[in-house]
């Protein structure tokens, strides 16, 4: 990691930290999950960087980004996201994200279709059905959220670490140490999202019928806490027909950190697949 960038964007009202790989070469935009931030695709990033110049922001709310006071939305997202692109003079950047990220990227690659390459999505939340759609979290499932990550702010980074190597003892030592970090940066502010009913604040049949550029979904086992489903899979091949998917067995909802070698494979497989 040598030699990468730590740099900020003033975007949307927002100051939003970004790490970047850098080099004279196809630009890589890494979107993270909910709670983790830039920094969590170290590992993904080091695979890749010998090919691409890699973007890794962090989301509002998250890492070493600005927080707002401003409630955070679906809509903020894919603009920060245009911005990023526009800020720093991307051209048909390739995305490849995870869960929170990945459900963005499929909202902006239907908002922007002319803008990425091509998108690769690990694990989405499944909002473009009726099934896939949760409703408002309930109060004291809110609450218990608040007191778990302010439970984070109370303990030190290798109590974080050993706690989660306890829960995860597939994750590698390399993945724990960014896990904990983001965890500590992370604003207790971001929870407030699940307040509300941002599932139903995009019409996302409609929003991802526009997609046109080629597009991988990396689905694992529901039964581990994957969260797509063999039907959401089948429902959103119905509004992206020309969406290809890859299911890794012996994964949950981490597939990048829970099963490295097969997840690279797989992306580097469909990269291949999408290079000039």
């Amino acid at each position: 990691m040598s030699g990468w960038q730590s740099n900020y964007l003033q975007v949307n009202g927002a100051r939003l930290h970004y790490t970047r790989t850098g080099g004279s070469k196809p630009p890589l935009i890494m979107a993270h999950g909910f709670s983790d931030d830039g920094p969590c695709w170290a590992q993904v990033a080091l695979a890749l960087e010998s090919d691409y110049d890699i973007i890794m922001p962090d989301a509002r709310g998250h890492g070493l980004t600005e927080v707002t006071e401003e409630f955070i939305t679906p809509t903020h997202m894919v603009r920060d996201l245009k911005a990023i692109i526009d800020g720093l003079g991307l051209h048909k950047p390739i995305m490849l994200a995870h869960s929170m990220g990945a459900l963005m990227t499929l909202a902006f690659a239907g908002t922007y279709p002319d803008v990425p390459k091509a998108i690769l999505l690990e694990d989405p939340p499944a909002w473009w059905y009726k099934a896939g759609m949760p409703p408002p979290m309930p109060a004291e499932q809110l609450a218990k959220m608040r007191a778990d990550f302010a439970g984070f702010k109370q303990v030190t980074r290798e109590e974080l670490i050993a706690k989660q190597h306890q829960s995860s003892p597939t994750w590698s030592d390399e993945e724990l140490g960014p896990w904990a970090d983001s965890k500590l940066r992370l604003s207790p502010n971001i929870i407030e999202i699940f307040a509300s009913n941002m599932a139903a604040s995009v019409d996302w049949p409609v929003v991802l019928h526009q997609i046109t550029c080629p597009a991988l979904l990396i689905t694992a086992d529901v039964k581990r806490g994957a969260i797509v489903s063999a039907e959401g899979t089948a429902e959103l091949k119905k509004i992206i027909p020309h969406l290809q998917s890859v299911n890794i067995t012996d994964a949950g909802h981490c597939i990048h950190r829970e099963q490295m070698k097969i997840y690279m494979a797989s992306v580097k497989a469909f990269l291949a697949d999408v290079a000039d």
